[in-house]
Order: structure tokens, then sequence, then C-alpha cells
């Protein structure tokens, strides 16, 4: 902080290292504690847990790497083309009179194509309620632009990223972190994991969510039809499998 350590006097003004304000804005947002975070989603760890396939810390590390290399590389792209969109100038006059090869990137459009590569019925909803909730919980906090009511998560949160006056960056880097905490979360309390253990794997995946974090910050000037569009197949078997189920914890 550019600050000395003695009190501010009348008049003065203290002066925020603008780089410490978006880490601590970007702590805030990824913080589990937020109402869309892990205690209410799992991100399919309850239905693997529930047909056996995720049993320990072991393959709890190799699902969080699997997220990261599907959901999570399509997460951070819309987040960070999101918050690119929405930090970019509006309502420029064209340089010349040709007319613009393409229509103007929107906030729909995004969510729309987001849509086109979620298949699951029950992750499109998941999505959804979390983009949702996260919304209700960022205006209340920070001035987040006006867009759908109930976006897609990763488009709430490139949205909630500006209002916060964040980058792209910041907002992939939030996406890919969000995409293996919650579900971690969730695992640690469906299993009974010792909190410092599972602590741990996510220090071991720290690289690996940076890398998925540059992958969605490199995409987010890109054209929406060409953001990357993994999908995890087993994701969605297990979010339509979690959703028929009798007895749940989490609501995906």
């Amino acid at each position: 902080m550019t600050t000395s350590d003695a009190e501010p006097g009348p008049g003065q003004t203290v002066q925020v290292d603008r780089v410490a304000a978006r880490l601590a804005t970007l702590l805030v947002l990824v913080d589990g504690r937020m109402p869309a975070g892990g205690h209410a989603h799992s991100g399919g760890v309850e239905a693997a847990v529930t047909d056996g396939s995720l049993v320990g810390l072991a393959d709890l590390e190799k699902f969080l790497l699997g997220r990261l290399s599907t959901a999570g590389v399509v997460a951070t792209a819309f987040a960070a083309a999101t918050c690119h969109v929405l930090s970019g100038p509006h309502g420029a006059a064209p340089a010349s009179s040709t007319p613009p090869a393409a229509p103007p990137v929107t906030i729909d459009g995004l969510d729309a194509e987001l849509d086109a590569r979620t298949p699951s019925p029950a992750q499109r909803a998941a999505s959804r309620a979390q983009g949702r909730t996260l919304l209700r919980a960022g205006r209340a906090a920070w001035p987040v632009p006006a867009g759908p009511r109930a976006p897609h998560h990763p488009v709430a949160l490139g949205m909630v990223a500006v209002g916060a006056g964040l980058r792209p960056a910041d907002a992939a880097l939030a996406a890919a972190h969000l995409t293996i905490t919650g579900p971690a979360t969730a695992a640690t309390r469906l299993l009974g994991l010792d909190p410092l253990a599972v602590t741990a794997v996510l220090a071991r995946l720290a690289d690996q969510v940076a890398a998925t974090a540059r992958l969605g910050e490199a995409a987010a000037t890109l054209p929406p039809a060409a953001l990357p569009a993994r999908t995890g197949l087993r994701l969605d078997l297990l979010a339509e499998r979690h959703q028929r189920a009798d007895l749940r914890m989490f609501a995906s």
C-alpha cells in the first residue's frame, strides 16, 4: 500500500495501491462463503461420491484437474470475455463509413453462446441459479452493470468483476479458482476429509489454476462463437444423475 504508517490528517487522502485493491476484491469474489459458493453447489462431487468414483484425496485431485481442463477453461474464457466487453468503450463512432464486419458483442450473446456449450439441462439450471445469486450478492456491494436477470455463472462473474473494478485477467483467475474450490469444499463435507489435506490439494493445483486463467484471458477478445467449447461428458452425466437423486445435500 502506498501510504505511510501515520494516520491521515484532515483534508488528506489515502492513496491505495490499485493492484492490492484488486487483489483484495478478488479474494472477496472467490471466498467460498459468498452466496454462490461451495456451500450450495458441489460441481458434480456429490454424484461422484454417491456412485463411488470419488472416495478420497487422490480421487478429488484428479476430479478437480478434470474440471479445470474442461468446464474451467470455458468458465474463464466467458468470465474474461464478459468483463472485456463491459469494460471496453461503448458507442464509439467507426473510423470510416465502412460498415463493421461483425455485429457488436453483447452480454446476451455471450450468455447464449455459453448456453449452447452446456448440453446438460441440469448443468444449465445450476449455472443460472448460481449466476442469479452471485449477481444479487455483487449488486449489494458494487455497481454491477445491467445484463440478463439470470445469466450463466461465468457471465455473472464477469459482470460482477466489472462492478468491482477488476480486469478480464482477474475475472478469469476468479473463475479458475471457483472451478475447484466449490467442489473441494463439498468433498470435505461429504467425505469428512481433513480440511488441511484438502487445502494442500488446492495448493498443488495452483499452477494449473493460473494456467487455466491465462487461457481464459487470452480468449477474452475472441468472437463469441470462437470461445472455447470444451465439455466434460462425465460432469454432464453426474449432473443429470444428481438431479434425479431422491436424497441430496447440494443443489447440484
